[in-house]
């Protein structure tokens, strides 16, 4: 299950997993998706690793900033991954 998480004005889409379980070890994947002509900007990144995959149409910098975001985030990313994503109205 994925959930959505934040729109950035540029277009970028946020979303997480569930906290997921491998060898007894916690984690979410946070995917980053941005629209562009002929599709789409992609990233994954799996926390609390900070590891990234499946990056196609970023660049070094936007990774960086991801990185950034992310780390100032992923407390608050995990709160809602644990109780089944934020609840919008």
């Amino acid at each position: 299950m994925m959930y959505r998480y934040v729109e950035f004005d540029d277009e970028t889409l946020v979303t997480h997993s569930e906290i997921r379980e491998k060898n007894n070890e916690k984690y979410i994947d946070v995917y980053f998706e941005k629209p562009i002509e002929g599709g789409f900007c992609s990233a994954n990144c799996q926390l609390p690793s900070y590891t990234w995959t499946e990056i196609d149409g970023y660049t070094k910098d936007d990774i960086d900033f991801f990185t950034k975001w992310l780390e100032h985030n992923a407390a608050t990313i995990f709160k809602y991954a644990a109780c089944g994503g934020l609840q919008i109205a």
